[in-house]
């Protein structure tokens, strides 16, 4: 296998972590697409990159930690919103290494002494760097979710996962057409969405009739990521592997609201 085909094997994992790290599937695909540059241009970190998901993931970090791309538009005039950029500044700003570290060792699944290489850190300061993370995430506010899944098992684990978090429940769907009935009842302030539902429907669809009504942040849960993944457009920004980690979740309803309650939001 090729040095390309190895660092391509690992893009979809990468755009995951990219897109929830931004809360922008375009921006987080952007700073991936000058990762991918950086290492064409640089035969070293070519090959340094294709030796696996701890190097690739490093030289993304670099990246990131370096300075903050402006995404720009097909006719090269800057597209990035006042939502998206002032999250950018708040992540940078405010709470930049405990959310990466977070991030790194639940929805990334690395170890700790694989997320402090990616840092640049020690493992003992990345252990307390995911310490104050999960203790931001028992301090955030609380909002109400729409569960979209079609197994009872899944749907009651949500449940008690989003009210563990002291979150409410806006309602449970089962297929399209009983998300659109919730959604009728209630306006939900976060989606976790299935994509194969119980009649056949699609999760996506699901979503997309919700998102037509008002904006909302969803998280899509998969037991194939790598679909969703491949860099175009429109693909979600927020995507859990099935069978999932309670803590995978958490971590991305964590993320997913912490983007969207940005102060400037608009």
């Amino acid at each position: 296998m090729s040095a390309s085909q190895k660092i391509a094997a690992n893009l979809p994992y990468l755009r995951r972590y990219a897109r929830a790290l931004t809360g922008s599937q375009q921006t987080g695909d952007t700073f991936v697409r000058a990762t991918l540059e950086a290492a064409i241009a640089d035969e070293s970190l070519k090959q340094d990159v294709s030796e696996g998901r701890v190097p690739l993931y490093k030289a993304f970090n670099a990246l990131w930690s370096s300075s903050y791309l402006e995404v720009e538009g097909d006719d090269g005039g800057d597209v990035v919103s006042a939502k998206e950029a002032g999250a950018g500044d708040r992540l940078k700003a405010v709470t930049p290494l405990n959310r990466q570290a977070l991030l790194l060792t639940t929805l990334e699944d690395f170890s700790v002494e694989d997320a402090a290489e990616i840092m640049g850190l020690a493992p003992a300061d990345v252990e307390g760097l995911v310490r104050e993370a999960v203790a931001e995430i028992d301090r955030e506010s609380s909002t109400n979710v729409l569960i979209i899944e079609d197994e009872p098992l899944i749907s009651m684990q949500l449940e008690d996962l989003v009210r563990s978090l002291g979150h409410d429940i806006a309602g449970t769907a089962a297929t399209r057409t009983q998300a659109q009935e919730a959604v009728a009842k209630e306006k939900p302030g976060l989606v976790l969405a299935d994509i194969q539902l119980a009649d056949g429907s699609s999760g996506i669809d699901a979503v997309e009739d919700i998102l037509g009504q008002f904006d909302v942040p969803v998280i899509f849960i998969t037991a194939y990521p790598e679909r969703l993944l491949t860099g175009d457009r429109p693909e979600p920004t927020y995507l859990v592997t099935k069978p999932f980690q309670e803590s995978t979740v958490r971590t991305t309803i964590s993320q997913a609201l912490f983007f969207q309650n940005s102060p400037t939001a608009v």
